[in-house]
C-alpha cells in the first residue's frame, strides 16, 4: 500500500526489536506486536505545535476500530521523543488529561539512543531536538502503518483528518488478508 501522497512502499523493510517503558511502567517489547496491525507516531507531551493534533487523530482512530470492534488486532504504540521529560507517569498523566484508556494504545518512553535509532533505522522517520523548534523538537507528522510481519505498509499525514480516514481503510484491507 503506498501512502496517499505517492510515496513508496517498504513492505520489505521490518521493524527491528526493541525495548520501552509504558505509560504504567510496564515493559513493552516488539513480541507484544508480532502478528498484529499497529500504528507508530511520535510525539511529545508539552509540544505546543502538531502533537495534540496527531494525538487527537489517533483517538478519533482508536475510537473508530473501536467501534468496529478492530481493537485487539489492531493496536497503536505511540513513542515520545522526549524521554528525558516524558516519564511513564508524566506518561500516565498525560493520557488521564486527554482521557485515553485503552490496552491496546501505548504511549512509551525509555533510554534516549534507543528511541532515536529506533525511530532514525526503525520507522525510517526523523525526530530531532533543536533549539528553534516549539517546545525543543522537530518531529515527522506521520503515522507509520505495520503489518502483521513487522513490515512498514505505509505513512500517513497525521495532522490530517483525510489522511487518517486513508490510513483507516488500510488497515481495513490488512484486515482481510492473512499477511
Amino acid at each position: 500500500m503506498n501512502a496517499h501522497d505517492g510515496s513508496v512502499d517498504t513492505s520489505f523493510h521490518t521493524i527491528p526489536p526493541f525495548e520501552f517503558v509504558n505509560h504504567d511502567s510496564v515493559l513493552i517489547t516488539d513480541s507484544i506486536y508480532q502478528g498484529h496491525i499497529y500504528v507508530a507516531d511520535f510525539f511529545f507531551t508539552h509540544c505546543p505545535t502538531i502533537c495534540p493534533i496527531m494525538t487527537s487523530q489517533m483517538d478519533r482512530l482508536h475510537q473508530k476500530l473501536a467501534a468496529e470492534g478492530q481493537l485487539g488486532q489492531v493496536k497503536l504504540l505511540s513513542h515520545t521523543v522526549d524521554p528525558t521529560r516524558d516519564t511513564p507517569s508524566r506518561l500516565l498523566e498525560y493520557r488521564a488529561q486527554l482521557g485515553i484508556d485503552s490496552d491496546h494504545w501505548n504511549m512509551v518512553t525509555g533510554d534516549p539512543p534507543a528511541l532515536d535509532d529506533q525511530t532514525r533505522y526503525g520507522y525510517l522517520v526523523t525526530a530531532f531536538e533543536s533549539d528553534s523548534a516549539a517546545g525543543g523538537f522537530f518531529h515527522t507528522d506521520q503515522f507509520a502503518l505495520i503489518d502483521r510481519r513487522g513490515h512498514i505498509r505505509g505513512y500517513y499525514d497525521g495532522t490530517s483528518t483525510t489522511s487518517v480516514d486513508q490510513l483507516y481503510e488500510d488497515i481495513k484491507k490488512l484486515l482481510e488478508t492473512d499477511e
